[in-house]
């Protein structure tokens, strides 16, 4: 199979570094011209340039601004323009004891993890039904379906994405347009580094700490490692590709068996 999204314009919320900058690279390499996104215009600058260092053709666009308010989506949008595969990736994690998540967290999870995503999807759905193609895909999480006891903010957030993909693939219905949720298992990220280090002996080298962590906290998963970013990357390109054209209103699996169940 060869992915080709030449022609195509992606927008990647929370592209400067780990899964969003994966998924951009993959998007790039298979030739769509790709919207990079931080809330830093310097960083979103410093890892274009890196990018297209690595590869000169790779079609890179600076989208700087907070996609969790409006006027900062109504900037990235206009950077990024038409926007024919939407991939929201932007999310916030951490561990909180249950009893001890306050309403203000709450609010904020939601906001960040779900309702940033809302808005992006209400302001670019239209457009691609009325060409008659596009792609949304929005970053889920394992922990939508296996709730973490010590991150259930953040399990309730990914959850309501889940929700709001179902619901949109049915707008989008007929159309041309796919609307799926991917679910992404424990991933090697510099964000996670420090959530595994927050829950393990922060004394242990990076080897056994991960090691530790998924022994102690994630034992379903069967690859008994941490997924790497590229990982999450191909399953997006994939998605965001013709080939996948009969795949919408699904929740994709790439959590390295973690869920503990046949469907999704």
């Amino acid at each position: 199979m060869r992915i080709d999204l030449t022609g195509k314009t992606a927008l990647v919320t929370g592209s400067t570094q780990g899964i969003g900058r994966a998924i951009a690279t993959a998007l790039a390499d298979a030739g769509a011209r790709v919207a990079v996104n931080g809330r830093n215009s310097d960083t979103v600058a410093s890892v274009i340039s890196e990018l297209q260092g690595e590869r000169p053709e790779r079609d890179l666009v600076a989208a700087p601004g907070d996609v969790t308010d409006e006027a900062g989506a109504d900037s990235v949008l206009a950077a990024a323009s038409d926007v024919d595969i939407l991939v929201n990736n932007l999310g916030i994690f951490g561990a909180t004891s249950a009893l001890n998540i306050t309403d203000d967290e709450w609010r904020r999870y939601f906001d960040v993890n779900v309702l940033a995503a809302v808005r992006l999807i209400r302001s670019t759905l239209p457009g691609m039904k009325e060409r008659g193609w596009g792609r949304v895909l929005n970053i889920a999480s394992d922990s939508a379906i296996v709730i973490p006891a010590e991150m259930i903010h953040y399990g309730m957030s990914k959850t309501a994405l889940l929700a709001v993909s179902r619901g949109f693939a049915k707008d989008a219905a007929g159309t041309g347009v796919t609307v799926n949720s991917v679910l992404a298992g424990p991933t090697h990220t510099g964000g996670v580094e420090d959530f595994v280090y927050e829950l393990v002996d922060k004394a242990l080298p990076w080897d056994e700490a991960q090691r530790e962590f998924m022994k102690r906290h994630r034992p379903q998963s069967l690859l008994h490692r941490l997924i790497e970013p590229e990982e999450i990357a191909n399953m997006v390109a994939y998605l965001s590709s013709p080939l996948a054209s009969a795949t919408t209103g699904a929740a994709v699996r790439v959590d390295g068996g973690y869920i503990d169940s046949i469907v999704p």
